[in-house]
C-alpha cells in the first residue's frame, strides 16, 4: 500500500470489498478541538481519534507528545475498528502533518496496510464528495501493536545521527533558527540539524509533491539513497509527515527506514545541558 491516496482512490476502496477504516484525526496546536470539526462534518464511516489523547502518552520528560504505550495504542486502534487485516486510511484538515503521526505509529506497530488522504478533508469537501455528522460504532478490530517496525531515537540518539548522517527538523524556519519558540522551553535547533519545514512538502494546490520533486528537495538537503536519515519537530508529530515524504520519494522504506525523534525539540529544550544552536541551516 503506497503511502499517500488520492480522493479518488480512497472513494473506490470505500466502495470495494474490504472497505478501509478511516481514522480523523483533525487537531491543531493552537485549536480549536479536532473533535468540534469531526462534529460538524467527516468522511462516511470515520472514527474520530484525538492526538493528545489516543495518538500520544500524557506529556512529561519525554515531551509533549510522547509515544502511547503499546498496550494503550492496542486498545485505541481495536475500538476504532482497526483489524490485521483492514486497510487503515487517515486524513486530518489538510496537509497531512497530523495524520502521519497515525500512519508512522500504525507503521511503528507492525501495520503494513495504512496511507494518508492527499489533501485531507479539505480535498475531500472541495470535489463535492460525501461527508456526514453520523457517529460510527464499528465492531472492535482484533489488531495487535508489536512496537519496533520503525526505528525510535532517543536525545543521544538524534545528537548522533546528526554527526554520522542527516538529521531533519520539520518546524518552521524562524523556529528552527529560534528567532521564535512559541511553546517550548528554549529556542534553537539540535546541533547539526538541517531544515525541512513539513509546509513544503506540499505544492501550491495542497496536494503532496510528485516522489521526484521530493527526492530533489531531499537531495538538497543532503539525503540520498543510503543516508542514514531521521526527522524531528516540535514534539514528534510533524516529523511523521518527513518520514511519510521520505518514504513517497523512495529514500526511506523496510529495508532503510528513516528513524523518528520522538522526543522532539520539547524533550531536547528540557534538558539544561543538551545544547541549542541558533541560525541557519548546515551546508
Amino acid at each position: 500500500m503506497q503511502p499517500l491516496v488520492s480522493t479518488e482512490e480512497l472513494a473506490e476502496a470505500m466502495a470495494g470489498e474490504n472497505p478501509p477504516v478511516l481514522l480523523d484525526v483533525r487537531w491543531a496546536l493552537t485549536g480549536p478541538p479536532g473533535l468540534l470539526a469531526y462534529e460538524a462534518g467527516h468522511l462516511p464511516g470515520a472514527v474520530f481519534l484525538d492526538l493528545d489523547r489516543d495518538l500520544a502518552a500524557p506529556a512529561g520528560p519525554g515531551g509533549r507528545h510522547p509515544l502511547p504505550a503499546p498496550e494503550d495504542l492496542e486498545a485505541v486502534l481495536r475500538a476504532a475498528g482497526v483489524g490485521a487485516d483492514r486497510p487503515v486510511v487517515a486524513y486530518d484538515a489538510a496537509d497531512g502533518s497530523v495524520a502521519a503521526r497515525a500512519w508512522w505509529l500504525l507503521r511503528w506497530s507492525g501495520h503494513e496496510q495504512v496511507a494518508v488522504l492527499d489533501g485531507g478533508f479539505a480535498a475531500w469537501t472541495a470535489e463535492g464528495r460525501e461527508v456526514t455528522t453520523v457517529v460510527p460504532h464499528p465492531e472492535p478490530g482484533d489488531v495487535v501493536v508489536l512496537p519496533g517496525s520503525l526505528p525510535v531515537l532517543d536525545a543521544a540518539g538524534a545528537e548522533e545521527l546528526a554527526e554520522r548522517g542527516v538529521l531533519l527538523d520539520a518546524r518552521a524556519p524562524q523556529r528552527y533558527r529560534g528567532e521564535v519558540e512559541p511553546v517550548d522551553a528554549r529556542p534553537g535547533h539540535v546541533p547539526g540539524a538541517r531544515n525541512a519545514p513539513f509546509v513544503e512538502h506540499l505544492d501550491e494546490s495542497g496536494r503532496w509533491r510528485s516522489p521526484a520533486e521530493l527526492a530533489e528537495r531531499f537531495a538538497a538537503l543532503g539525503v540520498t539513497e543510503g543516508t542514514p536519515v531521521g526527522a524531528y519537530c516540535g514534539s514528534g508529530v510533524t516529523a511523521c509527515s518527513v518520514l511519510l515524504a521520505l518514504e513517497t520519494a523512495g529514500l526511506s522504506g523496510p529495508d532503510r527506514p528513516a528513524a523518528l525523534y520522538a522526543g522532539s525539540w520539547s524533550e531536547w529544550a528540557a534538558q539544561p545541558r543538551r545544547r541549542a544552536v541558533l541560525g541557519a541551516s548546515p551546508r
